[in-house]
Order: structure tokens, then C-alpha cells, then sequence
């Protein structure tokens, strides 16, 4: 076993880099890198910044899931409510809050962190962070207006070992939901999700002001 088992940070001289393409929410970078033999070479990358997704479960053991179309893998997914930090430096929980609202209008007590992850990171620099959210209940008044993609959303509830099932046998594909059932289940079989980091926990990788 590796005597430290964690991921640090580390950063490789980058002698030049552009921006080829700046879009609404995402961008590409080139970078020239110089590896460690010498030799410089060429990486592009999306820059992202960053996503919250939250995986909510109610008191019988069912997680709230909408279905969404992904035009970039020409699919309609099964997902956890997910969105990205608009704001640089914004408070991941605070993100966390607003898209359960948003996309399942519901509102939690019980907040953790289930678990951090990059999505992409050969080419990408997108940093997730996943929340678990318990004791839940709808939230009061007018819902919020949608368009777009998710104008067409789909809600459902789905029992937590149904989900589990689905992604080992390989018919969901989202990252977040994958990742989120699979650390539940984890954490489960482990010390309890008494154990997660509190949701105020700190984020290397996406630095907030609480």
C-alpha cells in the first residue's frame, strides 16, 4: 500500500497556453507542458467551474432521481439533482440547496458530504462535489420555472438497492448518480453516514468562503 494514499497537488511548468474557444458556461484551454524528461508538450482541456450534485433520501430509503436528455451522449439520463457553481468562490452547499430546489422542490435538514470527485480529469477540469441530503420535505409555493432541456424532466423516487442494481448492471451512466449510490452504499457497509464530513467540510479543489 502507498504510504500516502491521497491525491496532493501538483503543477508541471506550462511555457505557453491560449483559449481557442470561450463558451457560455465552459471553456477550452491549450497548454504547453513540459514534462519531466523535457520534452513540451500539448494538452487541451475543458475548464469548468465545478458542480454540486445531491443524492436525497427519505425516510424509506428512496432517492429522489429526475430523467433528463444529454445532448452530448444523445441520451435521456437518470440523474440526482446537479448544477453548476455560477459564482466563483460560491458556497457548494449553498449551490447544493438552491438546485434540489430548483429541479426537485424539496429542502433537507441533514446535510453531509458524501463524496468529492473530478469527472474528467484527462480532459477536463471539472470537480464535483456530492452531497447527501436526509430528512427531507417539499417545498412551499410556486415551483420554478424551467425551460430548455428541462422543461422535459422526469421525477421519480426509486428504492436506494434498485438504483445500486441498475448501475452494476450497467443501465445508469450518469456519473453523479453513479458515484453518489455506490459511496452510500459504501459509507453503509463501513461506519454509517453518521461518519461523512460535515457538509461545510473544506474543497482543495474548488476553494469557498463559508
Amino acid at each position: 500500500m502507498p504510504a500516502e494514499l491521497h491525491d496532493t497537488p501538483a503543477a508541471w511548468p506550462v511555457t505557453a497556453t491560449a483559449t481557442p474557444f470561450t463558451g457560455n458556461k465552459t471553456s477550452v484551454r491549450t497548454d504547453e507542458v513540459r514534462m519531466p524528461d523535457g520534452a513540451v508538450v500539448r494538452r487541451d482541456y475543458q475548464v469548468h467551474p465545478g458542480s454540486v450534485a445531491v443524492l436525497a433520501l427519505d425516510d424509506r430509503d428512496r432517492v429522489a432521481v429526475i430523467r433528463q436528455y444529454r445532448h452530448p451522449v444523445r441520451h435521456r439520463l437518470w440523474e440526482i439533482p446537479a448544477g453548476l457553481l455560477d459564482v466563483p468562490g460560491e458556497n457548494p452547499l449553498h449551490a447544493a440547496r438552491r438546485e434540489l430546489y430548483e429541479e426537485a422542490h424539496i429542502q433537507a435538514e441533514d446535510w453531509r458530504v458524501l463524496t468529492d470527485v473530478f469527472t474528467t480529469p484527462g480532459g477536463c477540469d471539472e470537480a464535483v462535489r456530492v452531497f447527501l441530503a436526509r430528512e427531507l420535505s417539499v417545498v412551499e409555493g410556486d415551483r420554478y420555472e424551467v425551460s430548455e432541456e428541462e422543461a422535459d424532466l422526469e421525477h421519480a423516487w426509486v428504492p436506494l438497492d434498485e438504483l445500486i442494481g441498475a448501475v452494476l448492471a450497467g443501465e445508469l451512466q450518469n456519473t453523479c448518480l453513479v458515484v453518489g449510490v455506490l459511496a452510500l452504499h459504501a459509507a453503509r457497509t463501513a461506519d454509517g453516514p453518521g461518519a461523512l464530513r460535515p457538509a461545510d467540510a473544506p474543497w482543495p479543489a474548488r476553494p469557498f468562503e463559508s
